[in-house]
């Protein structure tokens, strides 16, 4: 962690060099991208040097127990330990800080809980985990609004999507995406044999509406062409249709029915900017459908992140291998230690790229 500390410091030392340059002062663009990017480093390089005084009065304590003032000894025995806890408060604080975000963090979150492999007992359990869900998002004062609901006769669902709207709601449910399994005996299973079922559960971020930015000096050659007057008699032909090349996606359109050049063009302008609009939606969807199809595989028991087993009160995350005997409490929506620990993982896998 020290070097990437160290990389820190020399491009913070660095912003602080050219933002006092007169050059760059007098370039406005510059001098502010650079300033938003000093900003940003401020929380971390203050708890950075406040990291290394801290291990700087560590070392000197150390010193003095090795020395022969018996006070003085006595002293720094005494303080070590507070300075020893600080240390590890300012490292945990900075893996915090440096780590890098996922854009997608602070976004609200859709989910999708569909029953699996094993009939009306996951359709059961897919209701189940629905309440843990609106459960979760209650204690975080999140909103659960349903979009879709499908059930069955027996209380269960047999598929679920749901808006899960609030602050920070993507970084703490993403980890939930996966195959759900399920070990109990049925209700309605007379001989009291344990059954396994699993229920598939996507979890996307909340798409932004889809925006069309089109540089028409960049992105759009515009050619005038002749169209005809009625009954196609030439003298009456004028430089009215227009013909729009959208140069980045090889896009045509062409509009001939106005007499007007202007109109034409705006026509062709809105007719390009709808089908621009339906090309990112589709490459959106499919990027959506991708992700799930990531996440919840086939719906197979044996592709599973987590177990939930009823006789022995356990749930297990296979993924950080923690066995929590808590299946009553997980169930009405304690499962931050689960996702702690899961979100742990994930800034010790950032933190060693």
């Amino acid at each position: 962690m020290l070097d990437k500390l160290k990389g820190i410091e020399e491009r913070f030392a660095e912003l602080e060099r050219r933002i006092s340059d007169p050059a760059v002062i007098a370039n406005n663009r510059e001098y502010a991208q650079l300033a938003r990017e000093r900003s940003s480093l401020m929380e971390v390089i203050g708890a950075i040097r406040e990291y290394r005084h801290t291990l700087g009065e560590i070392a000197d304590h150390r010193v003095v127990l090795e020395g022969d003032d018996e006070d003085l000894r006595e002293l720094a025995k005494g303080e070590l330990p507070a300075l020893q806890k600080r240390q590890t408060e300012l490292e945990e604080r900075i893996k915090t800080l440096i780590t890098p975000r996922d854009p997608n963090d602070d976004r609200n979150v859709l989910l999708e809980i569909r029953a699996g492999t094993g009939g009306e007992e996951a359709s059961l359990f897919a209701n189940e985990l629905f309440r843990m869900y609106t459960r979760y998002a209650e204690r975080h004062r999140w909103k659960v609004e349903s979009l879709s609901l499908s059930t069955t006769g027996l209380g269960g669902i047999k598929e679920v999507i749901a808006l899960i709207a609030g602050r920070g709601a993507y970084s703490r449910l993403k980890f939930e995406g996966g195959v759900h399994r399920v070990q109990r005996v049925p209700a309605t299973e007379a001989s009291g044999r344990i059954h396994t079922s699993a229920v598939t559960v996507a979890v996307m971020p909340e798409a932004d509406d889809v925006e069309v930015n089109i540089n028409e000096e960049k992105d759009l050659r515009i050619d005038v062409m002749r169209a005809s007057g009625p009954g196609g008699q030439s003298v009456n032909t004028t430089d009215s249709a227009v013909r729009i090349t959208h140069i980045p996606t090889g896009m045509v359109i062409v509009c001939r029915d106005e007499k007007s050049q202007h109109k034409n063009k705006a026509r062709a302008l809105k007719i390009l900017r709808a089908r621009l609009l339906e090309a990112a939606q589709a490459e959106q969807d499919a990027k959506m459908a991708a992700t799930r199809k990531s996440m919840v595989g086939t719906g197979d028991r044996s592709e599973r992140i987590r177990t939930y087993n009823f006789p022995q009160s356990r749930v297990t995350d296979h993924r950080v291998n923690l066995t929590l005997h808590q299946l009553d409490q997980v169930l009405d929506g304690a499962i931050d230690p689960l996702i702690d620990a899961l979100a742990t993982r994930e800034q010790a896998e950032a933190l060693s790229t």
